[in-house]
This record gives C-alpha cells, sequence and structure tokens, in this order.
C-alpha cells in the first residue's frame, strides 16, 4: 500500500462501514417484504414492487454517476448517500406506511449507487499494484456479507407479534449506524480525483448507446443474458426465503427471517470454496456442477417441505430438516456470478471493462427485480412450493447459454493464440 499508511486504513474503514451498512439495508428487502403482508395489509405481488423500487435506481443512478462522481469527488458522493439514507431511515418508522417503504428503498438503491461506485474507484486509489487491489477487494465484498448476515438477526431482533409495527423500530438503529458511518466518511482523508487530460466530454445519452452497442456483439448478449437468470435466480429465492419458512413450512416470523441468514452464509463460503476448487477446476466445468446440484437441491428439498406437517416450534433449533435443506442452494449458486464475470471481463480489451460493468449493473438490477415479481405472482397464485419449482426454468436455460458462451470464449482464445 502507499507510504501513508494510516490515511490509507482510514479510508478503508469509509469503505468497509460504507458497505457493511448498505448490506444490512439492500437484503433486508425479504424480511421487509414478509413484514409488510403481515401487518400493512398489501398483497404479496405489491410487497415484491419493493424489490423493483430498489434495484432499479441502482441500475439507473449507477450508469448516470458513473462519470460524474470523478468530478464531484468521491467524498461528496459518499456523504450524500449516507446523508439521504440516514434522513430516510429516520422518517420511515415516523409514517410507518408501505409508500414511505418504497420511498425507503428506491432512496437506499440510489445511494448504494453512488457507495458502489466510489468504493470500487477508491479500491485502485489505496493500492499499489494487482495483488494487493484483489486482496482488498476480496475482503470489502466479505463484509459485504457480513452485513448480509447480520441484518437477518438485527431485523428478527426487532419484530414483535404483540405490537405489529414494532419492526419499524429498526431503522432508528440503522439510522444511528448511517450517522456513525457519515463520521467515519467525513473524516477519512479522501482525495478528490486527479482529471485525466483527456476526459472525455460526452453526454450520458452518448455514453449509454455506446454501452448498449456493446449487446451487439453474439458473446456479451449471451452473457448478460445468464447475469439476468442468474440475478433472477439469487433474488427470487433471497427474496422470499423469509416467506417461504413462513408460509410453506410454518415457521414463527422471527425464526423465519433467522434461517435466511443461512442463505447469506452459503453465499459466503460458496464463493471462499470456489477461489480454491477454481485452481483445479476449468471455470465452465464448475459452473455447470454447480448448476445441476442447484437443481438436484431444488427437487430433493420441495418434496419434503410439501409433506411437513405443521408443529410448534419456539427456537431455530426446533425446525424441520427441509429449513436447512433450501437455504444450502446458495452453496452452489454462489460462484457462478463471480466466475461469469471474470470470463466476460477477461475476455474483453481493458477500455471496455467500464461499459461492460454498466451492462453488469443493469442487467443484475433488472435480473433481480424481475425475479421476485415472478416469484411473488407465483407464490399468490400457485403457492411457494411451485413458486420454488419455477427456479428450474432459469437454471436449466443458464445451462444452456453457457454452452454457447463458453464456445465463444474459446473462439476468442484460438483466436488470440
Amino acid at each position: 500500500m502507499n507510504n501513508n499508511n494510516a490515511a490509507q486504513l482510514r479510508i478503508i474503514l469509509a469503505m468497509i462501514a460504507s458497505y457493511f451498512l448498505f448490506a444490512i439495508l439492500l437484503n433486508s428487502v425479504g424480511t421487509v417484504i414478509l413484514q409488510a403482508t403481515h401487518t400493512m395489509d398489501v398483497s404479496k405481488p405489491q410487497a415484491a414492487s419493493l424489490e423493483g423500487f430498489k434495484d432499479l435506481p441502482i441500475a439507473f443512478v449507477s450508469f448516470l454517476v458513473a462519470s460524474f462522481i470523478p468530478r464531484v469527488g468521491y467524498k461528496v458522493a459518499l456523504l450524500v448517500a449516507m446523508t439521504a439514507t440516514l434522513a430516510a431511515c429516520l422518517i420511515t418508522p415516523a409514517i410507518g406506511q408501505f409508500w414511505m417503504l418504497k420511498l425507503l428503498f428506491a432512496t437506499i438503491g440510489a445511494s448504494f449507487a453512488l457507495v458502489k461506485v466510489s468504493v470500487y474507484a477508491l479500491v485502485g486509489q489505496v493500492t499499489d499494484n494487482a495483488q494487493q487491489h484483489s486482496s482488498l477487494f476480496s475482503f470489502v465484498e466479505g463484509m459485504f456479507m457480513v452485513g448480509v448476515l447480520s441484518g437477518y438477526w438485527v431485523f428478527a431482533a426487532f419484530i414483535d407479534d404483540t405490537s405489529p409495527l414494532a419492526w419499524l423500530n429498526v431503522y432508528y438503529l440503522l439510522a444511528a449506524l448511517a450517522l456513525l458511518t457519515l463520521f467515519i466518511v467525513l473524516q477519512a482523508p479522501i482525495a478528490a480525483p486527479k482529471k485525466a487530460k483527456d476526459e472525455a466530454n460526452s453526454s450520458a445519452f452518448a455514453e449509454f448507446l455506446s454501452m448498449l452497442k456493446l449487446c451487439a456483439q453474439p458473446l456479451v448478449l449471451i452473457f448478460v443474458i445468464s447475469t439476468f437468470l442468474y440475478v433472477l435466480i439469487e433474488q427470487s429465492i433471497g427474496t422470499w426465503l423469509p416467506t417461504f419458512n413462513n408460509e410453506v413450512l410454518h415457521m414463527p416470523v422471527d425464526i423465519s427471517v433467522q434461517l435466511t441468514s443461512i442463505f447469506a452464509a452459503s453465499l459466503a463460503v460458496g464463493r471462499l470454496l470456489a477461489g480454491t476448487i477454481l485452481r483445479f477446476v476449468r471455470w465452465y466445468t464448475l459452473v455447470n456442477v454447480n448448476l445441476l446440484m442447484m437443481g438436484i437441491l431444488v427437487v430433493i428439498t420441495l418434496p419434503i417441505a410439501a409433506s411437513y406437517k405443521p408443529d410448534a416450534v419456539a427456537s431455530i433449533f426446533e425446525v424441520p430438516f427441509a429449513a436447512f435443506l433450501m437455504p444450502l442452494i446458495g452453496l452452489f449458486m454462489a460462484p457462478i456470478y463471480p466466475i461469469l464475470n471474470s470470463a466476460m471481463l477477461s475476455s474483453l480489451a481493458p477500455h471496455m471493462h467500464a461499459k461492460m460493468t454498466g451492462l453488469i449493473v443493469v442487467f443484475s438490477a433488472l435480473g433481480g427485480t424481475v425475479g421476485s415479481l415472478i416469484t411473488g405472482l407465483l407464490f399468490a397464485k400457485l403457492g411457494g412450493i411451485n413458486a420454488f419449482y419455477s427456479v428450474l426454468v432459469p437454471i436449466t436455460l443458464i445451462a444452456s447459454a453457457l454452452f454457447f458462451f463458453n464456445k465463444r470464449i474459446k473462439a476468442l482464445q484460438q483466436a488470440a493464440n
């Protein structure tokens, strides 16, 4: 790292604190959907719209601010994000209406776009080589998963069956965390980025068109479809797993939320294991094995869940076996997304990476929104068992798309040689 280690550590702390906060907020949407349907008299499809209010601002704002943030500075962007989030968290429990939850998640999504662009750029500023960059990047993403795990237990602690809207008080705690993060960012010596002499003056619309032109390439088209389908699966399961535990397995609400933390833990473990496995196994083989295991786990778990007879459950240690099986799908799902991103980016010239990253963000957000909405509709119309069976469709489509993706990657490699 750079010579001024103390300054670097303060910047890294600001990055981690920001990511940790938004990990809790972003991944609380499944819990909030469950609570909204229970305490605010909204339907499942209505509640599922919260996913769109979260994801669409991430997609649009990420693209719009990618070229603008360097002009105003990363510190300013982080401070704006924390201030907006702090205000939204304070207002939400005071109003206590569903429309305010929509506004809250729209604010969280837009703010996270500022945070993500800033944090990704700052990783490069506080590291000196590729090895340091990879190490710090992995650590920051790891802390994001710690935040995801923490969030399930934080929200569960505020759920009170005797006071339906008491769970909204969790946002006062999160407002305090946002205030602490705001202070940490203020103290961090984040310098304004230096402008390149040849900085482009193209409009945001021109940049958007340039990014979309990438989709004309067959390799990129196959990739974005695969990315869309993967995030559709991940968000479908992650968002609706608390409701599945509650309505299908008849778990209490607080335990339903706590069980979902197993899914987040599985994602974290899966990504760590994949880093080692990929030293010995080709990425295409690993992804196909994981897709197969995901399908097998769904086919095994759902019949067990369907045949489960409700029984009184007082703690997480008394839940049925099926409740532990479904979250384990995250173990096999976890490596797919980073592996696909790595394979795609490494096949492109470096100057195309930024635009490709923009497409990744946009299609990931769209996949998350569509996945949650479809699962919500299926939950309401066909029940939780059939809603979760539906993930077998995108799993099959991903496997088909990756067959052609792998062929084109090989063709590019042979042409390069």
